[in-house]
């Protein structure tokens, strides 16, 4: 994750350019923005925002861009739905990149990995949950807030070593043994950070999440 510039050559770059405007394009044209006019919402938002900036700056890593650090994605999918959450982790990544912790060349590859992927791993989990299991609140928050965030950590993980490995970044079998195995205890932090906020937020905050209701999930009329 946070790949500097010169480690993904044109072929790859430009492509993601092209990939990354459609997508953001789409989001933006079809994003829930009503929700944002409640201040309430709007202050969330942006507090979610600026935590996720300071939690993207404390990373660690061994070498360019294999580097690790906590997500965000599930907490921020579930509030906002998913077009809102891949506009606010590209806002993040903006402002991690302006302070120079990834490359602006690598804009577009950063933001499909950390933000697509992220986004689009956790709203599918919640689809999944949502139409196979019980619609119950213990379900909705080990499922959906801490399950859901270690899986989608894991799955970024994952294409972020595909796509090191497949561009000639660094060798597979190392990113095998040296880098992928360390998401596994980078998703059980997630999976602990996003877990107890889901809980918080659905003990305290229900109508911050998005399809979060007592009718459904508590049973109550």
């Amino acid at each position: 994750m946070n790949l500097p510039d010169g480690l993904l050559d044109a072929s790859w770059t430009i492509p993601a350019w092209f990939v990354f405007v459609l997508i953001a394009a789409r989001a933006l044209r079809r994003a829930e923005w009503r929700v944002l006019v409640d201040s309430a919402r709007l202050n969330a938002f942006l507090g979610m925002l600026v935590a996720l900036l300071l939690l993207w700056h404390l990373q660690a890593g061994i070498k360019p861009g294999l580097t690790l650090h906590l997500l965000g994605a599930t907490v921020l999918t579930l509030c906002f739905g998913w077009r809102l959450a891949f506009i606010g982790l590209s806002l993040v990544l903006f402002g991690v990149t302006l302070n120079g912790f990834a490359g602006w060349q690598v804009f577009a590859v950063n933001a499909l990995l950390m933000a697509g992927v992220g986004v689009a791993v956790s709203a599918l989990l919640h689809r999944l949950v949502e139409r196979l299991l019980p619609q119950h609140v213990f379900v909705y928050i080990f499922c959906n807030g801490f399950f859901a965030a270690a899986l989608t950590v894991l799955a970024v993980g994952a294409v972020s070593c595909l796509v090191l490995a497949l561009a000639g970044a660094y060798r597979g079998e190392y990113l095998g043994e040296e880098y992928l195995p360390y998401f596994l205890l980078l998703g059980f932090s997630e999976a602990w950070l996003s877990g107890m906020l889901t809980t918080l937020l659905v003990v305290y905050r229900p109508d911050l999440l998005t399809d979060f209701e007592d009718k459904r999930y508590l049973g109550q009329g």
